[in-house]
C-alpha cells in the first residue's frame, strides 16, 4: 500500500444496511433474489424464481454487496444506482451503503477484489480468507484511502488499462478463430480442386469390403480392470485421440463387437454425441475397440488413412453430415448416410503430397495458436498486477 495515503477502517466509509425485505413481496415473487456474484466480473446474477428457505437481507440501489463466503474470490458487486427497485439476498451476503463524501464506491469495488485486500483479510480477520466475512469482521479492516479525487483518478486509470487488456485478449481470440477458419478454407479449396480433377466416389467404394463401416460397443457405466480399451465419444477430438482416460470394458462384452476391433488402418468418425470429429486410430489402440458413438472406417490400399481423415474434415463433408443428422435428444447420423459421403480419390502420390502439405500447414497453425494462447494467459495475468500497482500508488 502507498505509504502516503491515509489508512481508514472500512467502517468509517461503509455502513451496513440492516433492512429485511418484505416477506409478502418475496412470497408473491415481486422482489428478485441474488443467485450469485460472478468471481471474474463481480456482476450480480439474479434467480429465475423467488423460492427461499433462508433468511434474507435487503439490497438497495447504490449498495456495495459483499458475499460473506466468497469475498476473497472476487464475489463483490455494486448494485448500481440505475436500478429502480431493491433486491434481496441471503444472510450470507452483506449490503453496505458507502459514504459518498469520502469514498468512491468503484474504488472500493476494485480494492476489495484485489490481492491487496486478500492480504488484509489474511492479516486482520481471524481464520483469514476461510472465515465468513460478516460486517463485524469486514468493517474493522484498515484500508488505504486517498482523497476522493485521487480515488476517481485511480479508478479511471484501472478501467482504462483493464479495457486495453480486454481488447487485446478479444483480438487474440479473434485471431484464434481466424486460424481455425483459415485451415478449414484451405481444406475445402484443396479437396474441391481434387474432386474436379479426379472425381469423387461414395465412401463405401473405398473402404475394406470385408469389414465395411460400422459402429462399436454399447457401453455400460462400469470400468473393467484389465479389460479391452474402448474409445468413447469424448475421446475423439479434432485430428487426435485423447488416451488419458480410455475406458476398459469386459472382454466378454467386447467379443460381440469384433467387427470394430481396431487394427491401426482405420479412420474414426464421431457420429453421435457431437458430430464430425475425426482422427486416425493411434497405434496405442490397436486391438482396442470403440463405443457406438464412433464409426470405424477401415481403408483399403486405394486410400491413405490420413488423406481420408482430412477429406472427412472438410467443411463440405461436415455440412453433408449435419444435413443428415436425425434424432431429438440424441442427435446422430446413420451409417447408410456415412457410406454415401463423397470422397475424391487421386493417385497415391497425390494423396501423399496432400497429407504432407496439410500436416505442415496444421503444424504451423498450431504453433501460431499456441503463441496466441500463451499471450492471452500472460495478458490475463496482468489484471492482478494492475490492481497491485494501483493500490501501491504506482499508477
Amino acid at each position: 500500500m502507498s505509504k502516503t495515503w491515509p489508512i481508514l477502517l472500512l467502517g468509517e466509509v461503509l455502513k451496513e444496511r440492516q433492512e429485511i425485505p418484505s416477506t409478502g413481496a418475496l412470497a408473491k415473487g415481486e422482489m428478485r433474489i441474488v443467485a450469485k456474484i460472478g468471481f471474474n466480473d463481480g456482476k450480480i446474477q439474479l434467480r429465475s424464481g423467488s423460492e427461499t428457505n433462508t433468511g434474507m437481507i435487503l439490497v438497495r440501489p447504490g449498495d456495495l454487496l459483499v458475499s460473506g463466503i466468497n469475498a476473497a474470490k472476487g464475489a463483490i458487486a455494486i448494485y448500481g444506482e440505475e436500478n429502480t427497485e431493491p433486491i434481496a439476498a441471503t444472510i450470507h451476503y452483506g449490503a453496505y451503503t458507502p459514504n459518498k463524501s469520502r469514498v468512491d464506491v468503484n474504488y472500493l469495488w476494485w480494492l476489495l477484489r484485489s490481492n491487496t485486500f486478500r492480504d488484509l483479510l489474511l492479516r486482520y480477520v481471524p481464520g483469514g480468507i476461510k472465515t465468513e466475512l460478516k460486517a463485524k469482521r469486514l468493517l474493522p479492516i484498515p484500508v488505504p484511502l486517498p482523497s476522493l479525487d485521487e480515488q476517481r483518478r485511480i479508478v479511471a486509470k484501472i478501467e482504462d488499462l483493464i479495457w486495453k487488456v480486454d481488447e487485446a485478449i478479444a483480438l487474440r481470440k479473434l485471431i484464434l478463430n481466424d486460424l481455425n477458419s483459415l485451415f478449414g478454407a484451405q481444406l475445402e479449396q484443396l479437396f474441391q480442386h481434387l474432386a474436379k480433377s479426379f472425381g469423387s466416389v461414395p465412401l463405401l467404394d473405398v473402404v475394406d469390403p470385408h469389414r465395411g463401416i460400422s459402429y462399436g460397443v454399447v457401453l455400460t457405466g462400469l470400468d473393467f480392470e484389465n479389460g479391452i480399451p474402448t474409445l468413447r465419444a469424448g475421446d475423439l477430438q479434432r485430428f487426435r485421440v485423447a488416451l488419458d482416460s480410455v475406458k476398459r470394458i469386459d472382454p466378454n462384452i467386447e467379443a460381440k463387437y469384433k467387427r470394430t476391433r481396431l487394427r491401426g488402418n482405420e479412420v474414426l468418425l464421431r457420429i453421435r454425441g457431437g458430430l464430425g470429429e475425426v482422427a486416425v486410430c493411434p497405434k496405442e489402440m490397436i486391438d482396442g475397440n470403440v463405443s457406438r458413438e464412433i464409426a470405424v472406417i477401415p481403408v483399403t490400399d486405394r486410400l491413405d488413412v490420413y488423406y481420408l481423415m482430412y477429406a472427412l474434415a472438410t467443411p463440405s463433408s461436415q455440412d453433408f453430415m449435419k444435413s443428415k443428422t436425425r434424432g431429438t435428444s440424441y442427435m446422430g447420423i446413420n451409417l447408410r448416410d456415412v457410406r454415401k459421403l463423397p470422397v475424391p480419390v487421386p493417385p497415391a502420390e497425390e494423396q501423399y503430397r496432400v497429407v504432407i502439405y496439410l500436416d505442415g500447414l496444421r503444424a504451423n497453425i498450431e504453433r501460431l495458436k499456441q503463441v496466441q494462447f500463451q499471450t492471452t494467459i500472460e495478458l490475463e495475468a496482468l489484471f492482478p498486477s494492475i490492481l497491485d500497482k494501483a493500490f501501491k500508488g504506482e499508477l
